[in-house]
């Protein structure tokens, strides 16, 4: 009997749904259930503090609808018949939730279901979504699953190296991302390569202000569960969320990556700093492509932004925006329609003419653009706005580079080279990671002397520095090293019944230098530069890898000019020692700038034997401490006994060098040995005694290592160092500038070849800002016109004519997908590029700025910068580290669009000297 009567009940409750009539006089409402667990919902005082709660507030206000929210306890406790029975169900998983239980309430009911429940099983696995993603033909980045069935378990098909791993024969080099298969699991490491200074960085749910943590000593993958593996794509440092209501309509947000810093932008208010961002079409096409796929209406999904195109990964159900009202009015309109589609199809085309919770609030007008300050520079004045700024900017201090160059024959060697190189005896190897750098060392070990009666001296003190090189730091990560062998003869040796070739003479390669140089001095200083100008926290490497791209073929000039800087080092060398004063005798003087040899030294001449005398000086002093350490390490070492490798001291970190300063030692990288050699170097280069030759060219490099001493290594109170800088700055700062050119002429020839890439960078640059002003510009004045031609439309009609329009506009500003965010016209912004680059960019840059007007094709036309400004930059002595060319870019917004008054570009160069001789 009682299963009877319930069975009357149930059949009772869906004839009164299927006989429900709807309208919006007060009569029966459509009844939205809301199935979901308490904590993804707040209601009553608290509803404004959650989306949902925000959202269905509004949605309630339409006076259509009678929200019903399920509870824990029934949807944990009570069976599916006695839920609330209801004609649209809002239903979503989540900790904890009876997905499977919800699946049979809407089998027995069959509600409209916002986000279907079954294809929700599969989002908590990221191998199904990935799958489904392509499947459906929306891009995802480049991947590989690792399944294990229990932890640790090794498998034939997953591979590891230093600086990848390798999938099924599919190899992801570093930076690669390492996601859990589970999709609730939001442990996911990013591996950095051994280039950048290595390391892994932990991404994880906001614990306060962070969001992720870095960890220098960690290089290896987890090995206990199964994983996604997936190329690193390089965002810029922004995330951008993506969120669906419907098929379509989508909002965006960008936000700072977890990948950089792992610190949490928050506002005052202490909410995590988002910014609206628009969708491209195709951005648009895949968010409703999502949508549908999935089959949830109300989701979120990441979009990746790499290099002009766009990814999807990590599906959720059932997002929502935070503190976003637009959002959350245009979310309730898109539901409502949903609703009434379903259940009311004749209600679902009148929207009303003000939304129900807007009635008090007065209309705003189409403002167009917003003014966000003006310039008050030149003749402008007030409505000259910046738009673009564009800085060239030399490269960070760093270890002055060194190679050691030596023919081997030692079989140790020789083998080594074919263990690397395939075994191919005419093929070159390059050894670079740390298991090949420490069978070197091990090699090398065995065969330097153990005294200094060598039979070739010169040889084993390269093999004692290649040793020495190898060792400093007691680490091979952070300190640049790299070494190639070539194979120079070869012979052919009988094997069996057959012969081989087999090399038997082989030139070794040693380059190494400051930590610097192991990611490129350019690149680490950009890292280092947008650390400080962002405020970002930790160290460099993820920084590098995240925001900071390299275009190599940007700084591959100086082939292009090589015989022009010949030339010009030939006739620098004829004006320095034949006399500068006497060549320089021949007029020009209201423009010295002119001039060969402008700003050499007239007793340059003179300096060059003196700056001989010096180099030796200091040289042998540091040879007599380089003496004391080998003499020191041959006494203490013992070469017999070969340590194992050590992978974890192989990687570890490098020493501070507080600690090298307290114990007498050179910072950096070197030793006394490797300082020593460079110096040697520097003395052997300078000075030809035995043909009595100067060459100038290396005054360039005396003066950077002194400088290096000077400011890494006062401690070791080197006597005459001081004077020695001094000289060299003295010529260094009359041939640097001259190596690029002797006279304007040369100089913009030069400078042209040298920096083409460079300035057809900055030129793309101004165009695109150029044509983006002009684009904002014509669609501020369509808004304008649009908002003028409603307001004559509404003088002349009555008030069901203009309900009519308000009403259209209200459709296209909640439906259309072609406005998101409430953003109707894109906000004036600035465009921002750093190019971080080299010594001989700045000057070739700053050059063709200098002397473009002398070019034939401008015949006639006027310097970019005055005969002033061209003085004063001849006695600018030096562009050090750190110095930067800026252009800026500013718009007259009073002037036509076709005027060419409306653009502008000032320039402003600003040079830094030596921290410690001004």
């Amino acid at each position: 009997m009682q299963k009877l009567l319930e069975n009357l009940i149930n059949l009772e409750e869906t004839e009164m749904v299927k006989g429900r009539k709807y309208n919006n006089g007060g009569g029966k409402k459509v009844i939205v259930g809301v199935c979901v667990m308490e904590k993804k919902v707040k209601c009553g005082s608290e509803v404004f503090s959650a989306p949902m709660g925000q959202i269905l507030e509004r949605l309630q206000a339409f006076g259509e609808f009678e929200i019903i929210y399920f509870g824990d306890r029934v949807i944990l406790e009570e069976p599916i018949e006695r839920w609330p029975i209801c004609d649209c169900l809002i239903a979503f998983h989540s900790s904890g939730y009876p997905l499977e239980k919800a699946e049979a309430y809407a089998a027995l009911r069959k509600p409209f279901l916002v986000n279907e429940l079954e294809p929700q099983h599969l989002l908590h696995d990221r191998r199904k979504v990935y799958e489904c993603l392509e499947m459906c033909g929306i891009p995802v980045p480049r991947y590989a699953f690792v399944n294990r069935d229990k932890p640790y378990e090794e498998l034939e098909y997953f591979v590891e190296e230093e600086d990848f791993v390798e999938v099924h024969g599919q190899r992801f080099w570093k930076p690669f991302v390492e996601k859990p298969v589970h999709g609730d699991d939001h442990r996911i490491m990013i591996y950095y390569p051994s280039s950048a200074g290595g390391g892994m960085k932990e991404l994880f749910r906001k614990v306060g202000n962070r969001s992720s943590e870095f960890h220098p000593e960690v290089r290896r993958v987890r090995r206990e569960g199964s994983y996604i593996y997936e190329e690193f794509m390089p965002t810029g440092g922004t995330d951008v969320k993506v969120y669906t209501v419907g098929a379509e309509y989508a909002h965006a947000e960008a936000r700072k990556s977890p990948v950089v810093d792992g610190v949490v932008m928050r506002n005052p208010d202490g909410k995590e700093v988002r910014y609206p961002v628009l969708l491209t079409p195709t951005e648009k096409q895949m968010a409703r492509e999502v949508c549908l796929a999935f089959r949830q209406g109300v989701c979120g999904f990441d979009l990746l932004r790499c290099e002009g195109r766009s990814y999807v990964c990590d599906v959720n159900g059932w997002s929502f925006v935070k503190n976003s009202y637009k959002y959350y009015d245009d979310a309730a309109c898109v539901l409502r329609k949903m609703f009434l589609d379903a259940k009311a199809p004749h209600l679902s085309t009148t929207i009303p003419p003000v939304l129900p919770w807007k009635v008090n609030e007065p209309a705003q007008p189409c403002e167009g653009l917003t003014r966000q300050g003006s310039g008050i520079i030149g003749s402008f004045g007030q409505s000259e706005e910046l738009r673009c700024v564009i800085a060239i900017i030399r490269h960070g201090d760093r270890t002055a580079k060194q190679k050691v160059k030596l023919k081997v024959t030692e079989e140790k060697l020789l083998n080594l080279m074919l263990k690397y190189n395939g075994g191919r005896p005419r093929a070159e190897t390059k050894l670079k990671s740390a298991v090949q750098l420490q069978d070197l060392l091990d090699a090398t070990r065995l065969l330097v002397p153990r005294t200094s009666e060598a039979e070739d001296i010169e040889h084993a003190e390269k093999l004692r520095q290649v040793k020495a090189v190898l060792e400093e730091g007691g680490h091979f990560s952070g300190i640049y090293r790299k070494v190639q062998l070539k194979p120079l003869k070869w012979v052919k040796v009988a094997k069996g019944d057959t012969e081989e070739e087999r090399p038997i003479e082989a030139l070794m390669v040693l380059k190494y230098g400051g930590v610097l140089t192991h990611a490129g001095r350019k690149q680490m200083s950009a890292a280092a530069f947008a650390k400080g100008l962002l405020d970002l926290e930790g160290q460099l490497t993820p920084i590098l890898v995240s925001l900071v791209s390299k275009d190599s073929s940007m700084l591959d000039g100086l082939d292009n000019a090589s015989i022009e800087m010949e030339e010009a080092k030939a006739r620098l060398n004829e004006l320095i020692t034949s006399g500068v004063k006497a060549a320089q005798a021949n007029g020009f003087s209201k423009q010295p700038w002119m001039v060969d040899g402008a700003g050499l030294p007239v007793n340059a001449s003179e300096l060059l034997p003196t700056l001989v005398k010096l180099t030796k000086k200091v040289t042998e002093q540091v040879r007599l401490l380089a003496k004391d350490e080998d003499e020191e390490l041959a006494e203490t070492t013992s070469y017999d006994v070969i340590p194992p490798y050590d992978q974890a001291r192989a990687l570890g970190k490098t020493n501070i060098d507080i600690d090298r300063i307290a114990a007498g030692l050179p910072c950096g990288s070197e030793g006394f040995l490797l300082m020593y050699a460079r110096w040697r170097k520097l003395e052997r280069d300078l000075y030809n005694e035995r043909k009595d030759r100067y060459d100038i060219t290396q005054i360039p490099d005396v003066y950077d290592s002194c400088k290096y001493d000077l400011l890494h290594n006062a401690h070791l109170n080197i006597e005459g160092l001081d004077e020695l800088f001094k000289v060299a700055q003295l010529l260094a700062d009359g041939v640097i500038p001259n190596e690029y050119g002797i006279n304007p002429m040369q100089k913009l020839k030069i400078g042209s070849k040298i920096a083409r890439r460079l300035l057809g960078k900055i030129l793309i640059d101004l165009r695109n800002t150029r044509e983006e002003a002009i684009n904002v510009a014509e669609l501020k004045n369509q808004c304008q016109s649009s908002t003028t031609s409603n307001k004559n439309v509404k003088e002349h009609t009555d008030h069901q004519h203009k309900s009519q329009i308000k009403n259209e506009e209200s459709r296209r500003t909640s439906f259309t997908s072609d406005k998101y965010a409430n953003v109707k016209t894109p906000e004036r912004h600035v465009r921002t590029r750093l190019y971080f680059t080299s010594e001989s960019h700045i000057h070739s840059l700053m050059n063709v700025l200098r002397y473009s007007n002398l070019d034939e094709s401008l015949q006639g036309e006027a310097s970019l910068i005055c005969d002033n400004a061209l003085e004063r930059l001849l006695k600018t002595k030096e562009l050090d580290y750190m110095s930067y060319i800026v252009l800026r870019m500013f718009e007259n917004t009073e002037v036509n669009l076709e005027d060419p008054e409306r653009k502008r570009t000032r320039r402003q160069l600003h040079c830094t000297r030596s921290t410690h001789y001004q």
